[in-house]
């Protein structure tokens, strides 16, 4: 009778997590744009290697998405605790959300998934919220406009932290993180401030993983698993990686580019084709390192072509830390 009352009580001291990443939404004014990635590429051969690529792999129509946002708006959802890692517009000026259209896309998306879950919703920093150079166009790139609107105007905190009983939840910015690699996609003018402000962002994740007690268990929400290998380099991180349960990553929308990332991972860091190609290779370059931080990717609510599964995640955690955290997938095709 008594382990009865016991599993009872445990239940009802779950709280529950949703985590979403990557939706990518589009509005009106991005739609407007078109072949928006295509036509920023004045090489035909990469061209029509992007167009191939996009096709039949990535995402076909990347504006396409957009009614996915119900499955987490469901109003059977009821967590105690929401998170979306990053991602939240289409970018598709390339200039992240100092660009007006994808502006107006986060805004909708933050808004909405603000409505549904009030206090309870908590947002991360992806790469589309910063801007990047175009995987072959070379086009964009970091502007410091889109961290101040991101912040200003979107409400979204390139830190946060978050205790749930013997848990800590600690949300960073990766491209923050991982400047090494972006800082060459920043404006000549702005370089400096960004590497500032990348210093100032470890020091303070430094400072974070430096308070976690003993007994408690870290939720790492990355965006970009390219920052993994420069976390190693965070002293009081690299003191408490065995009390990270679990690190959420999100960017590579399936499991699948994840297994892919692993087969290439020391792959040699190619400094001559292009940012894009020079920003991939510098994540799969140290890909062997994301072994430490206990991943779990989050897909996109879109999923890939090829697929075309996407989904979202249901955690359940006891905040006494007695008994692991259980993750339930929720999968849908599109």
């Amino acid at each position: 009778m008594r382990d009865n009352e016991d599993a009872t009580e445990n239940r009802m001291q779950t709280s529950s997590l949703l985590i979403c990443s990557d939706i990518h939404y589009a509005s009106d004014a991005e739609k407007a744009r078109g072949r928006f990635e295509l036509d920023a590429i004045e090489q035909p051969l990469a061209r029509m290697f992007i167009k191939m690529y996009r096709h039949f792999f990535w995402l076909r129509d990347p504006f396409a998405h957009n009614e996915l946002m119900r499955h987490v708006l469901e109003p059977s959802l009821t967590p105690d605790i929401v998170v979306a890692n990053g991602d939240f517009s289409c970018d598709s000026g390339f200039i992240g959300v100092a660009d007006e259209p994808s502006k107006e896309s986060a805004a909708i998306c933050l808004g909405r998934l603000r409505q549904r879950y009030g206090s309870k919703f908590h947002g991360v920093y992806g790469d589309h919220e910063l801007g990047k150079v175009t995987l072959a166009g070379g086009k964009g790139g970091l502007r410091l406009e889109s961290l101040r609107v991101a912040k200003e105007e979107l409400g979204l905190q390139p830190f946060w932290e978050l205790e749930v009983g013997k848990y800590r939840f600690i949300a960073i910015t990766s491209t923050l993180v991982a400047m090494p690699v972006y800082q060459h996609e920043a404006l000549p003018e702005e370089r400096a401030q960004w590497i500032e402000l990348s210093r100032e962002h470890i020091s303070r994740i430094n400072e974070a993983f430096g308070s976690v007690k003993p007994d408690e268990k870290v939720i790492l929400f990355c965006h970009d698993p390219t920052a993994l290998p420069f976390l190693l380099e965070v002293p009081e991180l690299k003191k408490r990686l065995g009390q990270i349960e679990k690190t959420v990553i999100g960017h590579l929308h399936s499991n699948l580019i994840v297994w892919q990332s692993r087969i290439l991972s020391g792959l040699p860091h190619i400094q001559g084709m292009g940012a894009g190609v020079k920003r991939m290779s510098a994540a799969l370059s140290k890909a062997k390192e994301w072994r430490h931080f206990n991943l779990l990717l989050c897909p996109s609510l879109s999923g890939i072509e090829l697929l075309r599964r996407g989904g979202f995640y249901m955690v359940e955690i006891d905040p006494s830390g007695k008994r692991g955290l259980v993750f339930r997938k929720r999968s849908f095709r599109r």
